[in-house]
């Protein structure tokens, strides 16, 4: 998620408000509830809520005056996400703010009808957030940076920088963003290189090691980081053991490259 993509996430979620205060009497204090996926010490979460507040401040939304705010970490723990949903429910927001996919699914469960800005989510439709990209319809509405073709993008660029590769394997976790979003796009360019291709998902933290180890102990494989929170939250240890065992890996968001990765691959 860009610094920019975020303060237009802002811009967004902004619109709504008005009609809270038109609605309400002036002196009202509006509550926003934002619940991040990533844990607290992210730098670059910490960023994102950093902009998210000046940005308000620029709006004219003054944390104690006109809104107040209730700002939660899941750090990527499921069961945390569903239990921080459920406490930030029972203050009845005006507005949510619900970063990555398992976020806003909680979010969208446990307030069906408060609306809800999304930001750091791949398929918005797939995932059942809105209905379309023309007209979202119902209470949830944000933004989204990928595009599914971008997975092909991802097995080509692969190719070009480990030419002799010949198996890839995806590495995801299936909390995330729904896997079919990227997948036509990846059977396509894997079909043209003639790679293999190979999905390997991941729920813990010590399973990563054993996925990537396998790639370097066979002569021909390739890494491509899908782009999910768990991912996210993980990305120093995957990109350090990627980097100790030599095996090639594209990594979905700029903030691996922040995060030291030699090969990244920028959004498209």
């Amino acid at each position: 998620m860009r610094r920019r993509d975020f303060i237009k996430a802002v811009a967004g979620s902004a619109v709504t408000w008005p009609r809270f205060a038109r609605a309400q009497q002036p002196d009202k204090i509006r509550l926003v509830a934002m619940l991040m996926g990533f844990a607290e010490s992210d730098p670059v979460a910490q960023s994102m809520v950093a902009t998210f507040r000046s940005t308000l401040s620029k709006l004219g939304w003054t944390e104690g005056a006109n809104v107040r705010t209730e700002l939660r970490w899941a750090a990527s723990d499921p069961d945390r996400i569903n239990a921080l949903a459920k406490e930030l429910a029972t203050f009845q927001p005006d507005a949510i703010l619900g970063q990555t996919t398992p976020v806003v699914k909680a979010l969208a469960r446990e307030m069906p009808t408060r609306p809800i800005v999304f930001v750091t989510v791949s398929d918005p439709i797939d995932s059942g957030f809105t209905a379309n990209f023309a007209r979202p319809g119902g209470n949830i509405t944000g933004f989204t940076v990928d595009d599914s073709a971008v997975g092909g993008k991802w097995v080509e660029l692969l190719k070009q920088i480990a030419p002799t590769i010949a198996r890839v394997t995806l590495l995801f976790n299936p909390a995330g963003p729904p896997l079919q979003f990227y997948m036509p796009s990846i059977q396509t360019a894997a079909s043209s290189f003639n790679v293999q291709l190979n999905v390997v998902t991941v729920h813990a933290k010590d399973e990563i090691e054993g996925v990537i180890a396998a790639q370097a102990s066979n002569p021909g494989g390739g890494l491509l980081v899908m782009p999910d929170v768990f991912n996210d939250a993980n990305r120093e240890l995957i990109i350090a053991l990627a980097a100790r065992s030599s095996v090639p890996a594209i990594y979905p968001r700029p903030v691996f490259a922040e995060s030291g990765a030699s090969l990244p691959m920028a959004l498209i």
